[in-house]
């Protein structure tokens, strides 16, 4: 369904309007709130994920394109370039982007079920280095990733962007305080790895070379990293020996350096 626009008085705009992350995520008239999908590479990756799209914004050629992903029943909306730029508040240059329902999270003991090795995210506030580590475990064998309460979310439109849409394909869901959360890890078989610059930590690479049958791989915040109440629900700190006077990696190398030593 092409809908030619050359105004932007449609109510169905509205998705595209300037909207915050946290706006769409509360969007009025759906179940769990929406997200913006940007580029075919990553609305392709959603669809293979079974998420819904609710409409479509297409620049130029790249409307065949999104009319052969989504077919025909969902809104497909084109226009002068400087219309739909002024319509989003940034140039299409990847010439598409949807509007997708956000499907409802899935629960810690379904994602754990399966898994061997997972990543915890602890308060990662930059939803860049939130994309960034998707994108990395995503290509080295996560099998999961669970976000606290205050870690940025993964749908937002900059973690998606920067994650090439893998937050769309590794399965993730937020989980509760330490205490339960550590209570699911352990009663799935999980080892809890923290990455922490603490006295006594064991070297990443001693740790993986015996390394358990189930890891659970921890992160903190940026700058902070983790907090008093993740240490105390680890069973094993870890740390990645540094050179130069060097006392860390950002969060995002140190997942992917983490995940690629304890990969299987």
């Amino acid at each position: 369904m092409i809908i030619r626009i050359d105004s932007l008085d449609d109510p169905r705009l509205g998705d595209y309007s300037h909207q915050t992350d946290v706006a769409l995520k509360k969007a009025q008239g759906t179940e769990h709130g929406l997200y913006l999908a940007e580029s075919a590479l990553v609305l392709e990756r959603a669809l293979r994920a079974g998420h819904r799209p609710r409409s479509v914004l297409a620049l130029g050629a790249s409307v065949d394109q999104a009319i052969q992903l989504v077919g025909e029943d969902v809104p497909v909306f084109s226009g002068p370039p400087e219309l739909l730029e002024e319509l989003t508040g940034y140039l299409l240059h990847r010439g598409l982007i949807a509007s997708m329902h956000r499907p409802a999270l899935p629960s810690v003991s379904s994602l754990l079920e399966d898994a061997r090795r997972i990543v915890i995210l602890e308060n990662v506030a930059d939803p860049t280095n939130v994309g960034a580590i998707f994108r990395s475990v995503a290509g080295i064998g996560a099998d999961a990733v669970l976000v606290t309460p205050r870690c940025s979310d993964p749908f937002y439109r900059r973690a998606i962007r920067v994650s090439m849409g893998t937050v769309l394909q590794v399965p993730w869901t937020r989980t509760g305080d330490w205490g339960s959360a550590r209570e699911e890890l352990v009663a799935s078989g999980f080892h809890v790895a923290a990455l922490a610059l603490e006295p006594g930590a064991v070297a990443l690479r001693e740790f993986a070379a015996s390394a358990p049958e189930r890891v659970a791989l921890m992160l903190g915040e940026e700058g902070y990293g983790l907090t008093r109440e993740a240490l105390d629900a680890a069973d094993t700190i870890v740390q990645i020996p540094m050179a130069h006077g060097i006392d860390s990696l950002n969060v995002a190398a140190t997942a992917a350096v983490a995940m690629y030593t304890l990969a299987r």
